[in-house]
């Protein structure tokens, strides 16, 4: 089954990692994005660590497809 991710989501992360990248993430962020996280998979009965993995790996390696 494909993990589903929503454009907010997305950009969230996409915050998230510019900030750390930059060295700049901030515990409000970074708990922004899990809350997110959290929230998504259980409204779309897809496991958090699956939809956490897929969100990061969407916005830090775009090219993998």
């Amino acid at each position: 089954m494909a993990i589903e991710l929503t454009d907010e989501l997305i950009a969230l992360e996409q915050a998230a990692w510019a900030e750390q990248q930059e060295n700049r993430l901030t515990v409000e962020t970074a708990a922004r994005v899990q809350a997110a996280v959290t929230d998504h998979a259980a409204a779309t009965e897809q496991s958090r660590y699956e939809v956490e993995r897929e969100l990061k790996r969407v916005v830090r390696h775009p090219t993998q497809d």
